[in-house]
């Protein structure tokens, strides 16, 4: 008999098409089932009880000077002007702006004063970060690899310092999952306008990216102008009911392609549309602004109605704070101050003292303090020698990654203290040094996490935010 081929054709097509559909229907059954239209990784859960809820992290792009903020160094002054001795600089690395130069000693020009409790010296450009002295954990022996501002940036936001990595919220969204369903776990505010206006460094994603992550754990950076989210609005001629009956259809056939082909990025296509529709509720809610007291508003200082403004992005953070997002991360740029840092560091100062504080005081007027970890720092340090000119009000200073402060506050760290300390020069650490992987396990330990425990597989290589190397968790700074 003859076979009509175009005919075996379409018989041939209608049983795999029923078969086809057929699977889809079930596979698409069991994951409705198992995930919802909200699917999302599942939390790898708390290693033990945890002392913070959520982390507040205040970045200062371009390297902030420890010796003009934070590490006094009185002694510096007799030898001014002086080379900095070898058996000091121990050969060590230098950046190509410094090599084959005289490394002259530059005090710092600013006065130091006593603040909280312990009397623990403090810059008078922070006069409003100082009066929360005895909340706050200063970390002077900050170390790092990195020398350069973009590894080193790098290096402090996901681990290590070549890109690629994951960032240190999407480890905590993976790691812990998120707290409000209606905003995401890792939101990122990026100043819009700053003092400092030389030497500005750009900022990448990737240092809020997913890295080898499942894609919807990278961080949400918010917009310092019109819509906080690109395209969160509606377009003309769609209502919320018929964006939601897309969404819907969309979601569905996102299932169907799941299941055929079993790639996660499709499930977090169906997570971040959902959430995308719920934000258009919470964002505009969250970010108005007309509903806090006058005096909330004068504490945070007068620039907190400059959209885009640092003052005005730490007033949204503790908004963020009360609503349970797990992982804010503030940008502040402009710290890079090669030449006329005096000129400089104070207007750059100013920008971030009266906020942060405002901050501090803001959680812990409302009882969020002690469950949320307040996280201050930069890339690396500055020089004890000066750069460019010499001048007592036109002096710079270069980049220092062997030893720099941080500090940390609320969320189970202990207050009013001083840990790590530096040389007489502020160029080597003489005392108790602390690593980024330690300032990460730190961090980590303080949300229920160890960070030996919390990986993931890529590469052949079971990843981790503090690495291979080994790292360990600063046990004195905690309460």
């Amino acid at each position: 008999m003859m076979i009509n081929p175009f005919q075996q054709f379409c018989d041939v097509q209608n049983r795999r098409q029923f078969i086809k559909n057929a699977s889809i229907g079930l596979g698409a059954a069991v994951v409705s089932s198992m995930t919802g239209p909200l699917s999302a990784a599942p939390p790898r859960g708390l290693h033990h009880a945890p002392k913070a809820k959520r982390v507040i992290f205040l970045f200062m792009a371009g390297a902030p000077s420890q010796l003009d903020l934070f590490d006094y160094k009185p002694d510096l002054e007799k030898l001014h002007g002086q080379p900095l001795p070898k058996e000091i600089s121990r050969g060590q690395r230098v950046t190509t702006m410094t090599r084959g130069k005289e490394q002259v000693i530059c005090a710092s020009i600013f006065k130091f004063y006593r603040k909280g409790k312990n009397g623990i010296y403090w810059s008078e450009l922070l006069p409003h970060i100082s009066s929360m002295a005895d909340d706050i954990c200063l970390i002077k022996s900050t170390h790092t690899e990195a020398i350069n501002h973009d590894p080193a940036k790098t290096f402090f936001c996901t681990g290590a310092e070549i890109p690629g990595k994951a960032s240190m919220g999407a480890w905590l969204s993976y790691g812990l999952g998120t707290m409000n369903r209606d905003l995401p776990e890792f939101i990122v505010l990026t100043s819009a306008f700053w003092s400092g206006k030389v030497n500005v460094q750009a900022l990448y994603s990737r240092l809020w990216g997913s890295g080898f992550l499942p894609s919807q754990h990278q961080g949400v950076a918010f917009q310092s102008v019109g819509d906080p989210v690109p395209f969160l609005s509606n377009p003309a001629g769609v209502n919320r009911k018929a964006r939601h009956q897309m969404l819907d259809f969309v979601a569905k056939i996102n299932q169907e392609q799941q299941v055929l082909t079993g790639d996660p990025e499709i499930q977090t296509s169906i997570a971040q549309q959902e959430m995308a529709f719920r934000m258009q509720m919470s964002v505009p809610e969250l970010t108005d602004l007309s509903t806090e007291p006058q005096a909330i508003m004068d504490m945070y200082g007068p620039e907190v109605h400059k959209t885009g403004s640092f003052a005005r992005n730490c007033l949204l953070a503790r908004r963020m704070a009360e609503r349970d997002v797990r992982f804010i991360q503030l940008f502040h740029r402009g710290w890079d101050h090669h030449t006329a840092l005096p000129k400089h560091l104070r207007g750059q100062a100013r920008d971030v003292d009266q906020p942060i504080a405002a901050l501090l005081k803001d959680l812990k007027q409302r009882g969020l303090l002690n469950e949320t970890l307040v996280v201050f720092a930069g890339e690396f340090g500055r020089t004890t020698y000066a750069q460019g000119s010499r001048d007592r009000e036109n002096y710079g200073r270069d980049h220092h990654p062997r030893c720099f402060t941080t500090w940390m506050a609320g969320g189970g760290i202990k207050g009013g203290i001083s840990y790590g300390e530096t040389d007489d020069f502020c160029y080597n650490i003489a005392k108790d040094p602390v690593h980024i992987r330690d300032f990460h396990a730190t961090m980590l330990h303080q949300l229920g996490i160890d960070h030996n425990r919390l990986a993931f597989p890529y590469q052949g290589l079971d990843q981790r935010l503090t690495g291979v190397e080994e790292s360990r968790v600063i046990k004195e700074i905690l309460s």
